[in-house]
């Protein structure tokens, strides 16, 4: 962190790499609680994606959200990709990774990140190591 001359008091951050699970905090006597808990994936060939698709998209459907709409479409996306004989994964991860990216950004939700957890920890075993950056999403790391 260092000072801009320019400007009195204001403060600039750069982050080099990838930040997933940092905590950046600028500012002076702040203080900040992170929550992040480990967790032990499953066995991927146990999870159902389909199912644990749909109850994310239904969990992320009664939150209070302005981009309700783009939700529904990234689930939209995920799901048709699903539905293929051979379903790109990747496809999957990044419609989800967008539909929970519109949903943090709700008021509410916050308060049901408990309850959506255990179905981002399933869905990123089913995705592979490439998707495990989803799980700060969730306050959750391997």
């Amino acid at each position: 962190m260092t000072p801009d001359p320019e400007k009195p008091g204001a403060r600039s951050v750069s982050v080099g790499g990838d930040a997933i699970g940092s905590v950046i905090v600028t500012g002076d006597q702040n203080v900040v609680t992170a929550k992040i808990k480990q967790v032990t994936l499953p066995p991927p060939e146990t999870i159902d994606i389909g199912a644990e698709i749909g109850a994310l998209r239904e969990a992320l459907a009664a939150l209070n959200s302005p981009d309700a709409r783009k939700i529904r479409n990234a689930f939209e996306d995920a799901e048709e990709e699903i539905a293929k004989p051979g379903p790109d994964k990747d496809e999957i991860g990044q419609a989800l990774e967008r539909a929970l990216g519109y949903a943090s950004k709700a008021e509410d939700f916050a308060g049901k990140v408990e309850s959506l957890a255990p179905k981002v920890v399933n869905a990123v075993s089913w995705l592979g190591q490439n998707w495990h950056k989803l799980l700060p999403m969730v306050g959750l790391t391997l």
